[in-house]
């Protein structure tokens, strides 16, 4: 029989955190804080979870000695606490139980959360290291034979995506040229009719592929022709008269 427990974990119900995947990290860091976003007492809890617990005031006794204030807290201190201990909760089970294993001796919710970061992510080198990474690979990047143009489109976004997680900032127009000129040749006529019409400052590559994509037919039919025709004139003669099912299509961009 399913406990709630494991019924929570199999439909992924909104009130449970995500769960951690050791190699997304930063993922679920983002997921993590948009959960506790949508939890009630959101601001106290997060501030919990990054800035550690309410500090306790001290009492000096007439001996001399002091004790802390935790038998004579107001009720903003005792809600603050209440939500210190759930954020501690919040972050606990999010963990998958080799990570648990390692960091449950601790019980504040910023010590774990820097512990589990420390664990994913590595030191602020490692971090370098992989913005490094990741700007070499978009770099790289190129569509490779045999793929679709949505498996090329997947592959970037995710790519976009990790570097967006880390803060990886890239101007628009330097994410849009380099979509574009990773799109092998049979693109080139389309990818030219993109630059003219297009604002690269201000659209996004996800824009540009819903563009491509009514085209890809014909793209592939370019390929096709090159490959069949070994004459580079006889592909030339034959490239230059449009197909009958292209020869009435108008660029979404044509203004005219």
């Amino acid at each position: 029989m399913t406990t709630l427990s494991e019924f929570m974990i199999i439909t992924d119900a909104d009130n449970r955190p995500p769960m951690l995947e050791k190699s997304m990290y930063d993922s679920w860091k983002s997921r993590m804080e948009l959960y506790i976003e949508n939890q009630e007492n959101r601001r106290m809890i997060l501030n919990s979870v990054l800035n550690g617990l309410l500090v306790w005031h001290t009492i000096v006794e007439e001996n001399g000695t002091t004790r802390t204030k935790k038998c004579e807290l107001s009720v903003a201190e005792k809600h603050q606490a209440d939500c210190d201990l759930k954020a501690t909760n919040i972050v606990l089970q999010g963990l998958p139980p080799d990570v648990y294993a390692i960091v449950n001796h601790h019980k504040i919710s910023k010590e774990i959360w820097d512990r589990v970061k420390l664990l994913m992510q590595g030191t602020k080198l490692s971090l370098q290291e992989r913005e490094c990474k990741l700007y070499d690979e978009f770099d790289k990047l190129s569509f490779m034979k045999g793929e679709t143009l949505y498996q090329y489109y997947w592959i970037f976004a995710q790519l976009i995506n990790n570097m967006n997680v880390i803060n990886i900032s890239m101007r628009p127009v330097q994410v849009n040229k380099n979509f574009l000129n990773s799109l092998p040749s049979e693109w080139s006529k389309f990818v030219t009719d993109v630059k003219l019409s297009r604002d690269l400052h201000t659209t996004n590559f996800d824009q540009l592929y819903s563009y491509l994509e009514q085209l890809e037919a014909h793209a592939n039919e370019t390929r096709l022709m090159r490959e069949r025709y070994q004459d580079p004139l006889a592909f030339v003669a034959n490239f230059n008269q449009p197909p009958s099912h292209i020869t009435n299509y108008h660029s979404p961009y044509n203004t005219t």
